[in-house]
């Protein structure tokens, strides 16, 4: 199965029912958007416990195909095998690899849902916009070790801000190894941008931020939604 396959099959692999939810008292949120975060429909929170499939049937207008296997629609943006547009959905910022019915949420998590082309597209396995997860809560709730790395000396104050946002065990210059295993930030000099990558959804992964990296030390919310980029 191609990844592109296997990222739609975990956006449309859905079922209403898929039990009860299990609340532990605290709260996850949701997102929906579309146009790769361009515009936002829904920003909130839900109670931890549900499946991404009952938190957006909770807050949105939800229709289904194929028995309940396969989001139609939310809030009547519609799947169009035509334009190739569908919906997908996040969590902490990662394409998740399995329905939406068999991610239980945990408290902290980030769900979101993008309507978005993927014809033509290069295919999306982490995005940026939800930072600074997924460094704080990961991916089914499996967390590695966060470190920073930065190149410049004038960077290290950001950086030190930078790595308490993301609970880093590290931060030092980028002549330190990062740990094999780490999830790492690394503060590069160039052009403004921020990107990541990953090995696997339950990682490492590596999140480039080039430039001046203050703006992001002082607000995380400025890549809000963003797949990819900096504003």
């Amino acid at each position: 199965m191609t990844l592109r396959a296997a990222s739609l099959l975990a956006a449309c692999l859905v079922a209403s029912g898929c039990g009860g939810a299990r609340d532990d008292g605290g709260e996850a949120s949701l997102w929906i958007t579309r146009d790769r975060g361009e515009k936002v429909l829904f920003a909130g929170t839900v109670a931890s416990g549900l499946t991404v499939m009952q938190a957006v049937r909770r807050e949105a207008d939800v229709e289904t195909r194929y028995g309940g296997r396969f989001v139609q629609s939310i809030e009547g943006i519609s799947s169009s095998g035509r334009s190739g547009s569908d919906w997908f959905y996040f969590v902490n910022g990662i394409a998740a690899d399995r329905g939406a019915a068999e991610y239980r949420l945990r408290r902290g998590d980030i769900a979101w849902w993008d309507y978005h082309r993927w014809r033509g597209r290069p295919e999306l396995r982490i995005v940026v916009g939800a930072f600074p997860e997924p460094f704080l809560h990961g991916f089914r709730g499996k967390r590695r070790p966060a470190v920073v790395r930065y190149r410049r000396l004038t960077h290290a104050a950001a950086a030190r801000t930078l790595g308490r946002r993301i609970a880093a065990v590290s931060v030092a210059p980028a002549s330190v190894p990062a740990p094999a295993e780490a999830n790492v930030l690394a503060i590069e000099p160039g052009a403004p941008g921020f990107s990541a990558t990953l090995t696997s959804p339950e990682g490492p992964y590596r999140f480039v931020l080039r430039g001046d990296p203050a703006g992001l030390a002082r607000n995380p919310r400025l890549v809000r939604f963003r797949f990819e980029g900096l504003p």
